[in-house]
């Protein structure tokens, strides 16, 4: 229950409520002008306070966010289901996203409170109002507590009062549908469903769109060629993640890669050498075989025949010159003897050095082959990286492309399939309709009389689940107003049974705008017995003239009225105390 209204600026009209019927009037003064219209007076002002301490996210143009209100803290003080005494809610324009709450209710997130000054975040305050005086559960999709409350405290400035199953101008019919299906005890699960399948339908209307376009068609693509593509795709992620997992860090690796150009280059000039010495030993060899003793034999008989006889100085001097000669030949032969050996052996020693450094070389290349430095795996991880992004482009732009030509039959079908699981609902909870339709039925002819015929129909349409209500019109004014009245009464009556809604309903003046006045009197004593019966609340403002013509009608209002009256008077006449 609503328990009061303030603020603490000391020019705000503090307002305490009861339990049972509460009227705020809104009186037109005496001396009032012509041209004064209580329209300002704060009727409206109360709803829309009421909705921003009640956790509404309130932008710039929010009422108490405007500038000569923003720096008033307004408060709500409300029975809590939880609480042995009544919480109060407190928030100002100033600071919109954080209430303070006075005593915090049981189960409140300790990380939601604000270090020093114990005020709790909005998110959470909307949090506690769904669990506590909503009773939702955790997965509560399509519902939300404040949709919940703009069926209990419609509002003129959303155009809540111009059809009974929208709480406000706006609001789609499947998501108008999955919370009364909440409130009146049906399968909202069920009633989100169609909010789904609207989405599902509206994304690809949009995608059609989109693939006429010659340039985003090509963009989206067609299902048969994406998935060829897919497949390719897979398979170079897979070969390149293949790669990654056998691929081995070498330490060093620049070393080793320093190691192998040195191995190569060593045995290179091995080589080169070897080549070399191959020529010298050719060489030498040829000296060895042309270095041999000279014959001389062939002398002393040329010397004979020309009848010279060698004396044997000559002779002497001969053999001299013969044994120096057999010592520079057999000094050559040893000299290129030992060259030659030298050769060989160089060539020996560099075949083995070059079998060595070729066992090295190949060693090292095999590490290099095997493995690679870091920063080789890092540019294949990228490549990875690159393909797998590839990869799930063409996953979204396959999915983009599903969605796009799914046929209008498939869809179609799923709302038939939906509409025959909604049907099943309704018929398996025939027990809540059939009591909400005899509820109805019952306000409706309190108002308008027994030969009345009014009721409420539950229909799984092809869209949404439908709720209509209706009551059988006589031209009389203001018909459609009390087929909302009726409507929020057997709502709130039959939610607050069931402990899915709080115990209080708030309506503006304007609903009773142009009803006639015997219906405006029945409605309020239907009102006062209803919340007596049930032990609720019903808050409504009126106007002053409006009143006087119900209690004409032998309506005894005093009983509900509230202490704290509203004036057209401009300058402090309204609910703030000033005017802006």
């Amino acid at each position: 229950m609503l328990r009061q209204l303030g603020a603490n600026d000391p020019r705000f009209r503090t307002l305490d409520f009861h339990r049972g019927l509460n009227i705020l009037v809104a009186d037109k003064t005496p001396g009032s002008r012509d041209t004064d219209s209580r329209n300002g007076a704060g009727k409206s002002s109360t709803i829309e306070l009421l909705h921003f301490l009640l956790g509404e996210r309130a932008d710039t143009t929010s009422l108490p966010r405007r500038p000569e209100l923003k720096k008033i803290e307004f408060s709500l003080s409300i029975d809590w289901p939880r609480l042995g005494e009544p919480l109060t809610v407190y928030r100002s324009g100033d600071r919109p996203s954080w209430v303070r709450l006075q005593p915090l209710p049981p189960g409140t997130d300790r990380e939601q409170l604000e270090i020093n000054t114990g005020h709790v975040r909005l998110a959470e305050w909307q949090r506690l109002i769904e669990r506590d005086l909503f009773g939702l559960p955790d997965d509560h999709d399509g519902v939300s507590g404040r949709n919940l409350l703009s069926f209990l405290i419609r509002r003129v400035s959303s155009s809540g009062y111009e059809k009974a199953t929208r709480s406000h101008g706006r609001q789609a019919d499947s998501d108008a549908a999955t919370n009364l299906a909440y409130l009146f005890g049906l399968d909202f699960h069920l009633a989100d469903r169609y909010r789904l399948l609207k989405a599902r339908e509206n994304a690809r209307q949009q995608m059609q769109k989109a693939a006429a376009d010659p340039v985003l068609g090509r963009i989206i693509g067609k299902v048969a060629d994406l998935r060829s593509e897919i497949a390719l795709a897979e398979q170079r992620v897979a070969e390149v993640a293949a790669q990654v997992d056998s691929f081995r860090v070498v330490p060093e690796y620049e070393n080793l890669r320093q190691q192998a150009d040195d191995l190569d280059q060593t045995i290179r000039q091995l080589l080169s050498r070897d080549t070399a010495d191959r020529r010298n030993l050719e060489d030498v060899e040829r000296a060895l075989e042309e270095a041999t003793e000279p014959d001389i034999s062939y002398l002393e008989p040329v010397y004979a025949e020309l009848g010279i006889l060698l004396t044997d100085q000559v002779r002497r001097r001969f053999d001299e010159v013969e044994a120096f000669h057999h010592s520079i030949v057999r000094n050559r032969r040893q000299y290129l003897e030992e060259e030659r050996d030298t050769i060989r052996q160089r060539l020996a020693d560099s075949e083995a050095e070059r079998s060595r450094l070729g066992e090295q070389l190949a060693s090292t290349l095999r590490s290099l082959e095997e493995g690679g430095a870091l920063t080789a795996l890092t540019a294949l991880q990228q490549v990875l990286g690159e393909r797998q992004a590839t990869l799930a482009a063409l996953r979204h732009r396959y999915e983009a492309a599903q969605a796009l030509e799914a046929t209008k039959r498939e869809i179609t079908q799923a709302r038939l399939t939906l509409q025959q699981e909604m049907d099943r609902d309704i018929d398996d909870r025939r027990g809540f309709i059939d009591e909400a339709t005899v509820l109805f039925s019952r306000f409706a002819r309190t108002l308008y009389g027994a030969d009345r015929t009014a009721y409420l129909r539950f229909e799984a349409g092809p869209t949404s689940l439908r709720i209509e209500p209706h009551i059988q019109s006589d031209n009389s004014g203001g018909i459609s107003s009390m087929v909302i009245f009726c409507f929020d009464l057997t709502l709130a009556v039959l939610a607050h049974r069931a402990g899915r809604a709080p115990d209080f309903l708030v309506h503006d003046s304007h609903l009773f705008d142009g009803v006639d006045e015997r219906q405006l009197a029945a409605a309020l004593t239907l009102a006062a017995n209803v919340t007596e019966e049930e032990g609720m609340q019903y808050l409504v403002s009126l106007n002053s003239d409006d009143l006087d013509k119900a209690v004409r009608r032998n309506f005894v209002a005093d009983p509900y009225l509230l202490p704290q009256r509203l004036t057209d008077r401009y300058e402090d006449g309204g609910i703030f105390g000033f005017r802006f």
